[in-house]
C-alpha cells in the first residue's frame, strides 16, 4: 500500500473518491459517539459501585475519635492523609485533603496567589504589573483556563520524549514574572509521557527568578498503567527539599479515576509550612470537605498494595479499549504516512499528530459523521495548535462496539482531509 504522498494524482483521486464513499457510508449510520474526555466507562464504575454500601452504621463513622459526620479537620482525617502519603511517597503532615476534584484545588491555589499571595510572594499576584505561567505542550486543557482566566500570559513550552523542554524551562524561569509551571509527570495528558528521571531532578532543582514560584505537579496518573507492571516514581516533596526548594512544589492525586470522578477525594501534597500559610487562607471559605467521603474511601481502598490492585482491575477494562484504537489506527493510517501517534502504557489518551494543517478538518468531519471529540487546538494554550496537527483520542468511555465505530470514522475522516490537502496542493 503506497503512502498518500507517494500517490500520482490520477491515484490520489481514485483513492479520494474511494473514501469519500466510505465517509458517506459512515455517516449514513446515524450515528452519536463521544470521544472527547478522559472518562471511565460505565462498567469500571460498576465495578467499584461497592464503595456505596461502605458505612452504614453510624458506629464506623470515627477516624481516630473524630467523628466524621461532624465539623472539623479542615486539612482531612488522618487516615486519608495516611492512605494518600502510602501512594505518593511523602508523609502524611504534608497532604491536604480535598473533595472530588483535584482541580478545585489547583484552581484555588492559584486563585489564592493571585489575591493574597502564596508563602514566599512579595505581594499578591494581582499587584505584579506581568504574569507568565509555562505550560508544556500538548498539554492538559483545563491547567491552560485555570492560568488564563486570571490574566497569566500562557508561555509553550514543548514536549519531548523526556517531558517538558528543559533547557527552555531553565531559561523562562530566570524571568521574576514565571509564577509556575504545569506539570502531568506520569503518562502525561495528552501524550501519556513518563517524565524521565533527570527531568524530574532537574524540575526540582530549578532556581527561579520569583521566589514564590510554582511547580504544579498533577500526578493525576500515578497509578494508571493499563499494559505494564506499576512503575514507582519519585517522591517530588523529598526531591525538592533536598534540592533546597522545600516550598515550591505542589503535588496533586485524586481517586478520580480510581473510584467515582463524581463523588471521590483529592490531595494536594505540600510542605508543613505551605499547607500551615494556605489552610489560614481556606479556613475562611470553608470548615471542611466531605469528611464522610474521605473515611468511605480509606475503608474501600485500604492502602497502596490494595489501591493498585484495584488498578490492574481497572487495566484489565482499558487495556482491550486502547489496544483497538491503536489495531485501527496501525491499520488504517499507519500505511498511509499521514500521522504519528503514541502509544501509551498508562493514562487515559491517546496522542495523534497528523500532517500539518489536517486537525480541524478532521474533526469537523469526525462531528459530521456524528462523533464528537476534544476539540481542534485543546490541547495548546489559548486553544491554538501551531500546526493545526494534534487530536485527543479519549477511548475509555465508549463500550467497546461503539468505540470501533468511533475510530473507524476517526480514520475515515482524517483519510478524507488528508486527500482533500493533497488534491488541493495539485
Amino acid at each position: 500500500m503506497k503512502a498518500y504522498q507517494e500517490m500520482t494524482a490520477r491515484e490520489l483521486q481514485s483513492e479520494y473518491a474511494a473514501v469519500l464513499e466510505q465517509f458517506h457510508q459512515k455517516k449514513a449510520l446515524g450515528l452519536k459517539l463521544n470521544m472527547s474526555r478522559g472518562k471511565p466507562g460505565r462498567d469500571q464504575l460498576d465495578m467499584v459501585s461497592d464503595l456505596l454500601a461502605v458505612l452504614t452504621d453510624p458506629d464506623e463513622c470515627f477516624d481516630e475519635g473524630t467523628d466524621v459526620r461532624n465539623y472539623g479537620e479542615l486539612g482531612g482525617i488522618p487516615s486519608a492523609k495516611a492512605l494518600f502519603a502510602d501512594i505518593l511517597g511523602c508523609r502524611p503532615e504534608e497532604c491536604l485533603i480535598g473533595g472530588n476534584a483535584s482541580l478545585q484545588l489547583m484552581y484555588d491555589l492559584v486563585s489564592k496567589g493571585y489575591t493574597h499571595g502564596l508563602l514566599h510572594s512579595p505581594q499578591p499576584w494581582c499587584r505584579e504589573e506581568t504574569l507568565r505561567w509555562l505550560c508544556p505542550a500538548p498539554g492538559y486543557d483545563r491547567h491552560f483556563r485555570i492560568t488564563e482566566s486570571f490574566g497569566f500570559e500562557l508561555i509553550t513550552i514543548p514536549m519531548t520524549p523526556e517531558g517538558p523542554d528543559m533547557d527552555a524551562v531553565e531559561a523562562w524561569v530566570k524571568d521574576p514574572s514565571v509564577k509556575g509551571i504545569w506539570c502531568v509527570p506520569k503518562y502525561s495528558n495528552p501524550d501519556g509521557i513518563v517524565y524521565s528521571d533527570e527531568t524530574v531532578r532537574r524540575m526540582a532543582a530549578l532556581k527561579p527568578a520569583a521566589p514564590d514560584f510554582a511547580l504544579m505537579w498533577d500526578n493525576a496518573y500515578c497509578v494508571h498503567e493499563f499494559s505494564r507492571p506499576f512503575e514507582p516514581f519519585a517522591d517530588i516533596l523529598s526531591l525538592c527539599r533536598e534540592a533546597g526548594n522545600p516550598d515550591m512544589v505542589y503535588e496533586f492525586a485524586s481517586t478520580s479515576k480510581i473510584t467515582f470522578p463524581g463523588a471521590g477525594i483529592s490531595v494536594m501534597a505540600a510542605s508543613e509550612d505551605n499547607l500551615r500559610y494556605l489552610l489560614k487562607l481556606i479556613g475562611v471559605q470553608i470548615i471542611s470537605f466531605d469528611k464522610v467521603n474521605q473515611l468511605r474511601h480509606v475503608r474501600y481502598l485500604q492502602d497502596k498494595e490494595h489501591t493498585l490492585a484495584l488498578m490492574q482491575r481497572h487495566a484489565r477494562i482499558l487495556a482491550p479499549k486502547f489496544a483497538a484504537v491503536l489495531e485501527i489506527l496501525e491499520r488504517e493510517i499507519g500505511p498511509r504516512g499521514i500521522a504519528r501517534w503514541q502509544r501509551p502504557e498508562g493514562g487515559y489518551f491517546i496522542s495523534l499528530f497528523t500532517l500539518p494543517g489536517l486537525a480541524k478538518r478532521t474533526l469537523a468531519l469526525c462531528k459530521e459523521a456524528g462523533v464528537v471529540m476534544t476539540g481542534p487546538g485543546a490541547t495548546y494554550p489559548y486553544g491554538i495548535d501551531p500546526d493545526d496537527s494534534n487530536i485527543r483520542i479519549a477511548p475509555t468511555l465508549p463500550p467497546a462496539g461503539e468505540l470501533r465505530q468511533a475510530a473507524e470514522v476517526l480514520c475515515v475522516s482524517l483519510r478524507l482531509a488528508a486527500l482533500e490537502q493533497l488534491l488541493a496542493q495539485g
